[in-house]
């Protein structure tokens, strides 16, 4: 994967709070902090994985990158465009080059229509059809890409199994040729064996397309291979970034080991110390000061419950953010 050429993406500082309203006159009275200043780069043609917890941010994060949520605040660049202050017109064009494969693939496909006219909606829309047959050819086309049959076309959503509707999901955001796929846990509902599939065409198609992804889940097993490169989030906010092979041999934070201790090894020889945190994650109503991670971190000193720890990049290109590792 080519990592070495200017960013695809870039976020900086990409901030959503979400208002809770009460009382009479539906007044704030207290505001989640779902993402919190998360800013990380993609290189075109590279694979990041965002991982971590659920209910850490990850999913907020890729919507807010395709404006399918406003942040509350922060820089989504995206090509020498900052996507956060385009126009709806404007938006709307960039939706050709950034697409999302969503989590559960029976509710982002509408029963209603048929496979063909939910694969072709977005080439309706876009103007990349001039003719139902053109149309129609296009359709088979992306079928048989993601490894469907031509004839699936003529089906209904809930006449497929779960990889199935997947697929479909797939090729509705290859229809318009996107050079940005968000994948929002796109197999943590579907069985272990229909994952690797998946993954694997995934990768095959990112090949062939010179295609780019944000790929979020939270099993760290699952973005091992794809991913070129791993952010980890927690509680709103990225802790550690580092090409996939470092992070996994070689995690800086507390946090990250914890998570990596719980990955299953094939290898009933080998042994890992699981590292069993201690305490719920804190609610994203009132954050803990300082290191989010302090209250169930098992090395916190008193400084971390006071200050924050900025993202800081060391010599040998490894992100991390925490006052004792670096």
């Amino acid at each position: 994967m080519n990592t070495q050429t200017a960013p695809l993406l870039s976020a900086r500082g990409l901030t959503k709070h979400f208002a809770i309203k009460g009382g009479i006159f539906a007044r704030e009275v207290h505001r989640i902090h779902a993402v919190d200043g998360v800013s990380f780069d993609i290189a075109a043609g590279e694979t990041l994985g965002l991982v971590g917890e659920s209910g850490c941010g990850k999913s907020t994060t890729g919507r807010c990158i395709l404006r399918l949520i406003e942040p509350s605040s922060g820089e989504v660049w995206f090509q020498g465009r900052d996507v956060t202050k385009l126009d709806a017109d404007a938006l709307r064009g960039l939706r050709r080059d950034m697409q999302i494969i969503f989590q559960d693939p029976f509710a982002s496909l509408n029963p209603r229509h048929t496979v063909g006219g939910i694969i072709g909606e977005a080439l309706i829309i876009h103007g990349l059809s001039r003719t139902r047959a053109e149309l129609d050819d296009r359709v088979v086309q992306l079928l048989e890409t993601v490894g469907l049959q031509p004839d699936h076309r003529h089906r209904f959503p809930h006449e497929f199994s779960g990889g199935q509707r997947q697929r479909i999901g797939i090729a509705r955001a290859l229809a318009v040729e996107p050079k940005l796929i968000i994948c929002d846990e796109p197999v943590s509902a579907l069985d272990v064996s229909i994952q690797a599939q998946v993954i694997n065409l995934l990768e095959d198609l990112q090949e062939k397309f010179g295609l780019t992804y944000l790929f979020i889940a939270h099993d760290l097993s699952v973005v091992e291979h794809i991913s070129d490169r791993v952010a980890v989030m927690y509680l709103g906010r990225v802790v550690e970034i580092a090409p996939s092979r470092e992070l996994y041999d070689n995690p800086r934070h507390p946090y990250t080991e914890a998570l990596l201790s719980a990955v299953p090894i094939p290898d009933p020889l080998v042994k890992r110390k699981r590292i069993v945190l201690q305490g719920d994650v804190p609610n994203p109503i009132r954050p803990p000061t300082g290191c989010r991670f302090h209250t169930r971190c098992p090395i916190a000193e008193a400084r971390c419950s006071q200050e924050v720890p900025e993202l800081e990049q060391s010599s040998d290109g490894h992100w991390v953010a925490c006052h004792l590792r670096r």
